[in-house]
């Protein structure tokens, strides 16, 4: 499993986290092996760490709206 030491933002120190998808094609997000979800191993905070895939990416041309 892949471990990086980042600011957890609900520890508020360095915490070790660990990758959510760590094994090559398991994450449903990316189509590639890359998976930008982690998470503190202390407390159970989720991150995100690099660039968004492009499916999380807004579509132009919707719009905001309230129901």
């Amino acid at each position: 499993m892949n471990d990086v030491i980042r600011p957890c933002p609900d520890c508020g120190q360095d915490r070790s986290l660990a990758q959510l998808h760590a094994i090559a094609g398991r994450c449903p997000d990316t189509a590639d092996v890359y998976c930008p979800e982690w998470y503190c191993q202390l407390c159970g905070a989720a991150l995100v760490i690099g660039e968004a895939p492009a499916a999380w990416l807004p579509v132009s041309g919707l719009r905001a709206r309230v129901a």
